[in-house]
């Protein structure tokens, strides 16, 4: 029997005939980019050092060759950062701000990681924080340039995006830190608007956990040029080298041991993009993919879009509510249970695997639409996601 048919239906909901050739749709860790083997990494200078020879070239590479794919302006610097999104995140924080006041706009687990950071870890004197519940964006005309801001550009676990960058001063006094790492290479980014951008390997390129990468425009370097913060800053999350910026970071020094493993699989993944058109193509697969997405979501009569403004709903993390009456009616407890089985079904059929809600966010499912995907998968998904719900909601 081919392996895109099933067997019988045992229940009154037949299960489709066709299945995505790939059900990874997980918001984090991604697939893979199409065709990636273990011969992408077979060239990986496992056991050797970091700091010379072929080490130190793939983390040059590396790079450079995000700095071309991104399209940076002249004057932009990249850093190869330890602890994934968080670690590059965490350390421009820890570095750039108490200058200014600053506004921090959270919207999302990872937004309200950064909320929770200046107003406990830190703690800056002058904040203000702008939240709002999984869902909906804060109103970020609240944002005033003379202050530092702290921003996700998409909230994997929300369904939120920023709808554009108009909101932020081109005159700025203050910098603006992103936090992209669901966005970065998926999406258009203004990089006038942008002093600071983080992200991890393990979203849009399908890379292995591991590193965060920092993207640091020149105001940011002169904020580490000419200001310090007095509060410890560990040793894995200084860009500072005495009092001047760390400038080392961006020739590819490293503040801790990288996994060569994880840098060539990033390089083979920044390779693929390449090949097939660069960033211009990633952004046309995404779209892609959403377009597929939401045309199911159209027909689908038990579940929405969590984020109902469509103007800022995320077409990367698409998260999805329960909107069945039968089903709200349930408590958190028992949607959460809903949940687990649905998704339990759809593993067991090979047909999505990880696309539960985040814990932190509210019962439903997540589908990843980013640019490793592709969008006949995302089609064949549609109709699974509708037979899960049918034999998850009968055993219930």
């Amino acid at each position: 029997m081919d392996d895109t048919m099933t067997a019988p239906a045992q229940t009154n909901n037949p299960k489709p005939v066709l299945r995505p050739a790939d059900p990874r749709f997980s918001c984090g860790p991604v697939k893979k980019f199409p065709g990636w083997s273990w011969e992408a990494i077979a060239d990986a200078p496992l056991s050797r050092t970091h700091r010379g020879g072929p080490g130190l070239a793939r983390i040059k590479e590396a790079i450079e060759r995000t700095h071309a794919l991104l399209g940076l302006p002249d004057g932009y610097q990249v850093a190869v950062m330890p602890g994934s999104d968080t670690g590059a995140m965490e350390a421009a924080m820890w570095s750039l701000l108490g200058q200014r006041g600053v506004d921090v706009f959270a919207w999302d687990v990872f937004g309200n990681r950064w909320a929770t950071d200046a107003r406990e870890e830190l703690p800056l004197e002058d904040l203000r924080i702008f939240q709002t519940p999984a869902g909906q964006l804060p109103d970020l005309s609240e944002y005033d340039g003379k202050r530092d801001a702290v921003f996700t550009l998409n909230g994997t676990a929300a369904g939120v995006c920023i709808p554009d960058y108009d909101w932020i001063d081109a005159d700025r006094e203050g910098l603006t830190l992103c936090d992209a790492t669901s966005g970065a290479f998926a999406v258009d980014i203004d990089w006038s608007k942008i002093d600071v951008l983080t992200f991890s390997w393990q979203k849009c390129m399908g890379g292995e956990a591991q590193h965060g990468m920092l993207v640091m425009g020149p105001r940011a370097i002169e904020r580490l040029n000419s200001y310090k913060p007095d509060w410890p800053i560990p040793a894995i999350l200084q860009l500072h080298k005495g009092e001047k910026a760390n400038m080392a970071i961006y020739e590819g020094s490293t503040l801790n041991t990288p996994s060569l493993m994880a840098v060539e699989d990033y390089v083979a993944a920044l390779k693929w993009a390449t090949r097939i058109g660069g960033l211009d193509a990633l952004i046309k697969r995404r779209e892609a993919n959403f377009a597929t997405l939401d045309a199911w979501a159209k027909t689908c009569d038990w579940a929405s879009y969590l984020c109902e403004d469509e103007a800022v709903r995320s077409p990367l993390s698409v998260a999805f509510k329960f909107t069945d009456p039968q089903v709200q009616a349930m408590d958190t407890e028992a949607q959460w249970a809903l949940t687990k089985k649905l998704c339990s079904l759809l593993e067991r059929e090979n047909a999505a695997l990880d696309v539960n809600m985040h814990r932190s966010s509210v019962p439903g499912i997540r589908i990843w639409c980013g640019p490793t995907i592709e969008a006949d998968d995302v089609a064949a998904l549609g109709p699974w996601l509708d037979w899960a719900y049918r034999e998850a909601l009968d055993a219930m």
